[in-house]
């Protein structure tokens, strides 16, 4: 793509040089309100009744839209009160709060409206176009001012002088109309092809999912004589296996209890590992705690024992798990974790992470009961061989599937940050008029 005939200093470190006949301006010149939400004592979660007012969350935007996994309501005599937070079309919400930067347009089919103070809404001057200027906020431009100006508390947040200071440019109404015409043909192009990997992603999950599970219910010889195994979640079973507990094949050991005044730096203690410690069925070391106090031998983690997460606040967590590597033996484990220790445990490994593992553990999660305890980790109940070598051909078999299948994943996984990082790319160079797609024909 071309550049602009000749270009000008715009006095500006985040910017550099732009197209002669643009402007620098900050964002409050373009503005009639700039200000933030208000959160009010009463919100009412996936409550929608008569005369209730949507309440929008920084949750509830997600890649420059608006999305509700979980929808919140205010009542009508609320929203009247909160007149300074009442949203209008066409208002461009911006996150100042937490996950910075995240944007949207709120459009009519989501009004009446208010909003949170984590998130603040943006009201153009007259014949302003939304737009362009929501593109110039997702630039990377604006991403590199707000990320110098972010005061790192406990919650990461923009001032709503410093949003309404952030700098940024503009041309000729003319040329922001083909600009916006350019990038939406353009992005929407990208947001496709990431759609699409995300969907291919979610199919490789299912195939994973399903592959553990046929594995271990049905082993991998097509051809062997079944049962029933009297399960309903189980199903069929090879003739020659049985159906067994947890508790009669291994140990389940809850972990470690100990006092604030026990935590220390690294190098003076023994590493707890805790919930954060297992990312993606892995071990991960990124966020450790270190205790000084004594451990007995059964606390202390052994090659093949499986590390679970038992106890969480989120109980989409509960039952992710690692195995202990030789690597990794000799630490501890928190008291919000369990070790199942078992001569079994490559087999035993993949029934954890198979259907058949998730779906009794749905029976015991309520509405009251947030972990797994020992008793309800012990009488699961799991298809099951005795005879070693085949357990050990399903395991080998499994891990090289799956490492197959992850490496897929993650291979996608990367393209969708190179299609995002490309997305955002273009966006900062035509919003700072680094290319000129004025003659660009949009197909």
């Amino acid at each position: 793509m071309k550049a602009y005939p000749s270009y000008s200093d715009s006095v500006s470190q985040w910017i550099g040089r732009i197209p002669t006949h643009w402007v620098k301006s900050k964002l409050k010149f373009h503005t009639s309100i700039i200000s933030k939400g208000t959160t009010p004592t009463t919100i009412g979660r996936n409550i929608e009744h008569e005369g209730a007012v949507r309440f929008i969350k920084g949750e509830n935007i997600h890649e420059s839209r608006l999305k509700f996994q979980s929808e919140y309501f205010i009542d009508c005599e609320t929203h009247q009160i909160l007149q300074r937070s009442q949203l209008q079309n066409n208002d461009i919400l911006f996150v100042i709060a937490g996950t910075i930067g995240k944007l949207c347009i709120i459009s009519d089919e989501y009004l009446p409206a208010n909003t949170s103070q984590a998130i603040s809404f943006i009201r153009l001057k007259d014949g302003q176009k939304h737009k362009y200027f929501l593109y110039q906020l997702d630039s990377q431009n604006v991403k590199n001012q707000f990320d110098i100006l972010v005061v790192q508390t406990a919650q990461p947040n923009l001032s709503m002088e410093d949003l309404a200071n952030l700098e940024l440019t503009y041309p000729p109404l003319q040329e922001q109309k083909q600009i916006v015409s350019f990038l939406d043909s353009k992005t929407q192009k990208i947001d496709k092809l990431i759609a699409l990997t995300e969907q291919n992603i979610e199919l490789l999950k299912e195939q994973r999912t399903a592959l553990i599970n046929q594995c271990v219910t049905k082993g991998l010889n097509p051809n062997v004589e079944m049962k029933d195994s009297g399960v309903e979640w189980i199903g069929e079973i090879p003739k020659h296996w049985n159906i067994t507990k947890l508790k009669f094949i291994g140990d389940v050991v809850i972990g470690l209890s100990y006092k604030p005044e026990n935590v220390v730096d690294e190098g003076e203690g023994t590493l707890v590992m805790r919930s954060s410690n297992v990312q993606n069925g892995k071990p991960s070391f990124s966020d450790n705690v270190y205790v000084n106090c004594e451990i007995s031998e059964k606390l202390t983690t052994k090659e093949g024992d499986i590390l679970i997460c038992s106890r969480n606040g989120s109980r989409r967590l509960i039952g992710k798990n690692c195995i202990i590597t030789k690597e990794i033996a000799g630490m501890s484990f928190g008291v919000f974790m369990t070790i199942f220790r078992s001569e079994y445990w490559g087999f035993t490994h993949w029934i954890l992470n198979s259907p058949i593992f998730k779906s009794q553990a749905g029976l015991f999660l309520t509405s009251t009961i947030n972990q797994l305890t020992v008793s309800t980790l012990q009488n699961f109940i799991i298809p099951f061989i005795a005879e070693r070598a085949e357990q050990n051909q399903i395991v080998e078999y499994l891990n090289e599937q799956t490492h197959k299948i992850d490496s897929t994943i993650e291979k996608e996984s990367q393209r969708i940050e190179l299609l995002k990082e490309y997305r955002r790319a273009l966006i900062s160079e035509v919003v700072t008029g680094k290319i000129d797609v004025r003659d660009e024909v949009v197909v």
